[in-house]
């Protein structure tokens, strides 16, 4: 076999007919198959060796086939890889992301023009490749098979040298032994008896991440809650904690204290959670979210980990707040804050109260009554160098604003707040993704202390 293969290298040069094949295979399974991804390398991006070698050898199996199966076979490696890419740059596993396709009826694309763009050009890129797929592909020889090999290989080698310098910035998953930490153990806000002595609210912020060497976003963060009146009436204490994963891997992680997500919680209850545990201890337990229930399941498993009511966009809408557009449209997150006094003043008994923003969903957009088309009100130098950033935290601060006027006011009752970031902000481009630290959010912790 091996004199066989030798004797055929020293033959003479490939054929006409399987030179032009082995182009006509390198232009759609190595050049059309990552030219979308590799006109990205500059400004950032996931790795994509696992799909780059799939896409070739998806390629060379079915090179002798029929047309259709080779149509076929490039758009289904096409959607793995779109798969793969979207999972590691929105920390997602394989299972959440299949698990959250029912939910896309849900997401405006239209309100992303970003969306936009990229769908045009998998469209396209499906069309162009359908068509050069008509041509011959098909080859034996050895040589062509060593040089469409060592293409796959030099592209993957490459795409891994190209996101040397973003390591550590993407595919954050749980392992089974890391170590787990948390803001609410963190800052010890969960009374150990389960009983409340006081109302206890918890927001999560969506996409809430944690500056790197960016003085001007770590002064912006928070920066409402050094307010005089906030600090004569509660001590504030700060700090960060290690996330992996998405939302609801972060709503897991501060709810029921333990890496994980949702999906065994939509049919079974976890009495260990937070909510369940001050739920025995006499508290009345209520969720909000500002987007709708049936995204992740949340209207199902939220009662099965403790709360004995959700208040999601409809009821919010109802409460008085305004809609909200972007990529997720719900009610305005500035809006809540209102709502969530009026419980807790109103309340005879102890309230754990938790809420779930959703307005700095990325890509965040200039419209849609965000308030975002000036966020040069907030910082000129973001805005200049930043301007999806400064528009994240122009809204960051909308709601940071509402709580500081909610909890300073006179009859605001006796409460702790814990705020805390999810996931880092998942920006496609490296320039931000990289001002956000990759493995913590940060918290802010306000505890009750009077007047």
């Amino acid at each position: 076999m091996q004199q066989a293969i030798l004797t055929r290298f020293r033959q003479a040069p490939m054929t006409p007919a399987t030179r032009a094949a082995l182009v006509n295979w390198l232009l759609v399974w190595v050049v059309l198959a990552n030219l979308g991804f590799s006109l990205l390398y500059f400004a950032g991006g996931p790795p994509r060796v696992m799909s780059i070698i799939v896409f070739g050898g998806a390629g060379l199996l079915v090179r002798g086939h029929s047309w259709i199966v080779r149509c076929l076979t490039f758009i289904a490696a096409l959607a793995y890889a779109v798969i793969l890419y979207t999972g590691s740059l929105f920390n997602l596993s394989i299972f959440s992301l299949s698990r959250s396709v029912v939910f896309m009826s849900e997401l405006n694309a239209f309100n992303s023009l970003e969306y936009v763009l990229v769908g045009a050009f998998l469209c396209g890129l499906v069309i162009a490749a359908c068509l050069l797929l008509r041509r011959p592909a098909r080859f034996s020889d050895p040589r062509a098979l060593l040089v469409a090999a060592a293409a796959v290989a030099a592209v993957a080698l490459f795409d891994l040298w190209m996101g040397v310098g973003a390591r550590g910035h993407y595919s954050r998953l749980y392992a089974e032994d890391s170590a787990f930490s948390s803001a609410v153990t963190n800052s010890q806000i969960a009374p150990a008896s389960g009983k409340l002595e006081r109302h206890l609210l918890i927001v999560m912020v969506e996409a809430l991440g944690v500056p790197m060497d960016n003085p001007e976003m770590s002064r912006l963060i928070f920066s409402r809650y050094r307010d005089p009146a906030v600090r004569s009436r509660f001590e504030v204490r700060t700090g960060t904690t290690t996330y992996y994963g998405s939302t609801t891997s972060g709503e897991i992680r501060e709810l029921c204290g333990r890496w994980g997500d949702y999906d065994a919680l939509v049919t079974q209850r976890d009495d260990n959670c937070l909510p369940a545990k001050l739920a025995r201890g006499g508290a009345e337990t209520t969720a909000y979210h500002s987007f709708d229930g049936q995204f992740f399941d949340r209207d199902k498993w939220y009662p099965n980990i403790g709360f004995d009511k959700q208040l999601f966009r409809n009821e919010l809408a109802k409460g008085g707040a305004e809609a909200c557009g972007g990529v997720f449209p719900g009610v305005c997150d500035r809006d809540v804050p209102r709502q969530l006094a009026a419980q807790l003043k109103a309340a005879s008994k102890p309230q754990f109260v938790y809420w779930l923003t959703v307005n700095t969903h990325l890509p965040v957009p200039e419209r849609n009554n965000l308030n975002t088309e000036n966020c040069a009100r907030v910082s000129p130098k973001l805005a200049n160098e930043y301007p999806m950033i400064c528009r994240q935290i122009a809204i960051w601060d909308a709601i940071d604003a509402a709580m500081v006027k909610e909890i300073t006011a006179a009859d605001f009752p006796p409460t702790d707040i814990l705020l805390v970031g999810d996931h880092m902000p998942p920006y496609f481009d490296r320039k931000s993704r990289t001002q956000f630290a990759p493995d913590r959010v940060p918290w802010l912790l306000l505890k009750w202390r009077g007047e």
